[in-house]
């Protein structure tokens, strides 16, 4: 297509003989872009704040949690409280398909004393060393827990982000410093920095992580657990053990096996699966919204094309009798399509990208943006559709014959 000074003059002199027209032509193509980048970038920010929720978890982990029993069984009466222990952990271990097993004690609303500052509200957390492949503990300075810490039953810690924050200046390495929980000093031999927004029996950034065995002797916990996790082996899933782990347990404790509250049990990779097939959904619903009004607005374009080559039937006529192609006509129609439809199009993706922008400052969310490959896609839909809107016009415009258009002239 040959694009000089004088076509873009007789494109832009078309295009602006009917100011009004051209103006909601233009805008319905606007419109249909401007909704599909914003849906998109809405869509898109809607899936990373769930997925932040989530963030810092195995996505093939499972969690294991007491209840009081609902049902009578064997001597007891419904209603008893039980609780895990470390025989349950070693129990569970030796179920096939699993890769990680890891404990979690907590304890909340505990001050944590480092010289004159203090952090109020925290959670003391006693974990195992493998839970930190349930959960990212994202170490800056130092290390986890250990297999030794365990054995030995150490006074040692993990601080988390938020805690640091408040009782140690920026930058400044905590390791090897004291911390005073209900009057216990711990040694400090990790940094965690995770943001994990999941409560698993404590928030990380809030949290401050000892040995679980430390911590049940100091707080007399004896064997008891509070919470059992694990992650799966690649291939299997947390449905096909979850009933093993909770037939186990039951048997253990003396709970009746029809008794479904006992047992609580939280599935996380059905869960990420679920926001993933979640956001999928949204995402198709969204394109098809988009893509119909934007297909609405071509439509639009192709309307009004044919209206302007009804118009123009006598100019047509008296080109091709002065020797224009029928090619030179093809291309002139087409051209005032995808610019109408081109520069409306490319008007609402910036004006989705802005307003997207806008949002984001007000409300200090991140993530309503559109990527890079999404503009180029976009930008590629609308020179399909904008070829699309002139082809029907364009074959018309060629098939007029002088000598018709010196009769409807």
């Amino acid at each position: 297509m040959r694009i000089d000074r004088d076509n873009i003059e007789e494109i832009l002199i078309t295009i602006t003989r009917n100011k009004t027209r051209s103006f909601l032509t233009a805008f319905g193509v606007f419109w249909g872009i401007f909704m599909l980048v914003f849906m998109l970038g809405g869509g898109h920010g809607m899936k990373k704040l769930l997925s932040r929720e989530l963030s810092g978890v195995a996505n093939n982990s499972g969690f294991v949690l007491s209840n009081s029993t609902s049902v009578p069984y064997k001597g007891f009466r419904k209603g008893r409280r039980w609780m895990l222990e470390m025989k349950d952990l070693e129990a569970i271990k030796k179920i096939n398909g699993l890769e990680v097993v890891a404990a979690n004690n907590s304890r909340g609303g505990k001050i944590f004393i480092y010289g004159d500052k203090k952090y109020d509200d925290g959670n003391l957390r006693g974990l195992t060393p493998s839970f930190q492949m349930i959960e990212d503990q994202q170490i800056k300075y130092g290390r986890f827990i250990n297999d030794v810490d365990m054995r030995e039953e150490r006074k040692v810690c993990v601080i988390g982000k938020k805690v640091y924050q408040q009782l140690f200046e920026e930058g400044e390495n905590p390791c090897g410093h004291f911390l005073q929980v209900d009057g216990v000093y711990y040694t400090i031999i990790g940094l965690s920095v995770a943001d994990g927004n999941l409560n698993l029996n404590g928030y990380p950034p809030e949290s401050v992580a000892v040995p679980i065995t430390t911590m049940q002797r100091l707080y007399n916990y004896g064997n008891r657990l509070e919470l059992i996790a694990f992650t799966m082996k690649p291939g299997t899933h947390v449905d096909d053990v979850m009933p093993k782990i909770e037939q186990i347990v039951k048997e253990r404790h003396l709970i009746a096996p029809t008794d479904k509250q006992a047992v609580q049990s939280i599935n996380a990779e059905t869960l990420f699966k679920m926001i993933d097939d979640l956001m999928g959904g949204i995402e198709v619903l969204i394109w098809m919204v988009g893509l119909g009004t934007l297909l609405a607005g071509a439509i639009g374009v192709s309307n009004i094309m044919m209206v302007t080559v009804k118009e123009r039937t006598t100019e047509i006529g008296i080109r091709r009798a002065i020797g224009a192609k029928p090619r030179d006509i093809l291309q002139q129609i087409l051209s005032e399509s995808m610019t109408i439809t081109c520069v409306a199009g490319m008007a609402g993706v910036c004006f989705g990208v802005f307003i997207l922008e806008m949002i984001e400052k007000v409300t200090g969310k991140t993530g309503l943006q559109v990527s890079f490959w999404l503009a180029i896609g976009t930008c590629i839909i609308l020179l399909i559709l904008s070829i699309m809107a002139g082809l029907a016009p364009a074959y018309r415009a060629m098939a007029i014959k002088p000598i018709d258009a010196i009769r409807d002239e």
